[in-house]
């Protein structure tokens, strides 16, 4: 069952120990299992806060358009921020690379590298959900 909820996008699957009562709150007899989806993304910018390292902004391709997939702000220890950091700042530019227009105020860059995000679930938009994490570059692809 847990597998097939994953399968269809759920965010995972609560249940309880059988012989247990249903009491008012938490317990120890309930559990929640929640599912990990992945997916590869590109980027499309990152965040600063001050000068230190405050994530990546992510989309997916469908045809020529890049569509906004969210900011990925979990993942990242002191190596892979600078790596990144180092890699995405000859790619900077001056306008957001997305075919529609985000609020979010961001360092953009061309959209050149792909990376692995870890999620729960998507919204209804299609932007991934907390907690999401980056996981690597896919210099593979």
């Amino acid at each position: 069952m847990f597998a097939h909820a994953c399968k269809v996008g759920l965010e995972g699957v609560v249940s309880k120990v059988r012989d247990s009562r249903y009491p008012s709150g938490p317990g120890r007899d309930w559990v929640k299992k929640t599912c990990t989806q992945r997916e590869t993304l590109t980027i499309a910018g990152f965040a600063l806060d001050g000068n230190d390292w405050d994530g990546i902004y992510v989309g997916r391709r469908k045809g020529d358009d890049l569509i906004y997939a969210g900011k990925v702000d979990h993942g990242f220890d002191k190596q892979s921020s600078a790596e990144l950091r180092k890699r995405l700042t000859p790619l900077i530019r001056k306008t957001q690379p997305y075919t529609k227009r985000i609020a979010p105020e961001g360092i953009w860059v061309e959209p050149e590298l792909l990376a692995e995000i870890e999620y729960r679930a998507k919204s209804g938009e299609g932007k991934v959900r907390h907690p999401f994490f980056f996981r690597s570059l896919r210099e593979d692809l």
